[in-house]
């Protein structure tokens, strides 16, 4: 049975291979982009040649306002929401004592804020429904920390612990709340790093080798499917952290 789905910041990386394996798998998937726009109509154009259902919905997730238009497009659309994957999300490089209240307040709110916000809207239609999932897509530097990324890592903790404590609190109401917290991916978001320190880190990394959006677009799928998993911060890292 398809779903109704939100993927936020699905327009490249990991969340666009999200958009696409969900579309595929046919459910009826809102990607959600704020300045990619661009790559958000390429991947509408691709999956929709291929005859999957796909919407894109411009808005700045870390705006609570524009986030209650996404939520509200997607259950005008669909009746409903069934699953929210709060995905977008921004890093950068800095010593602790460089950042600036502007640079603080801009990861916290893009990373952190908008998976509250997002979650605070749908929750009324998941609880009507007595049926809901949410995955918040956080990352390993959430839970052993991050050295010139510290603002990063406490964004990505705080939605770890945001998912363990809505387990809690959502359960009863037959919701369902995880996190998926990548290790190294190839994606964009790690072009800072030389290829001298990617292949550092493919030392470090049991498998040998760097992760790909694939692997966190298969978990999603995988939770989806899956009935009795949650409040969990599933580590997919290619053994990096054990």
């Amino acid at each position: 049975m398809s779903k109704a789905v939100i993927v936020t910041g699905g327009s490249q990386g990991i969340g666009a291979e999200i958009v696409k394996s969900l579309a595929r798998s046919g459910n009826n998937v809102i990607l959600n982009y704020n300045k990619s726009e661009q790559e958000a109509k390429n991947i509408q154009k691709e999956l929709q040649e291929e005859g999957y259902n796909i919407e894109v919905f411009k808005a700045d997730v870390s705006k609570h306002i524009e986030v209650t238009k996404l939520v509200n497009f997607c259950i005008e659309k669909y009746k409903t929401i069934d699953v929210l994957i709060n995905n977008a999300g921004i890093c950068e490089e800095k010593l602790f004592t460089d950042i600036t209240d502007n640079e603080w307040d801009n990861m916290i709110n893009t990373n952190l804020s908008s998976a509250f916000y997002a979650i605070k809207d749908a929750l009324p239609c998941m609880i009507h429904n007595k049926s809901g999932l949410i995955i918040n897509i956080s990352s390993v530097y959430g839970l052993v920390g991050a050295s010139c990324e510290s603002h990063y890592a406490v964004t990505k903790a705080g939605l770890d612990a945001m998912t363990k404590s809505l387990a809690k609190e959502l359960g009863p109401s037959g919701i369902r709340i995880n996190s998926i917290a990548p290790g190294v991916i190839a994606t964009r978001m790690n072009d800072f790093l030389s290829e001298e320190e990617m292949e550092d880190l493919k030392k470090e990394i049991p498998l040998g080798k760097i992760g790909t959006p694939s692997s966190i677009a298969k978990c999603v799928l995988w939770l989806m499917e899956d009935d009795y998993t949650t409040g969990q911060v599933i580590s997919v890292n290619g053994g990096w952290l054990i």
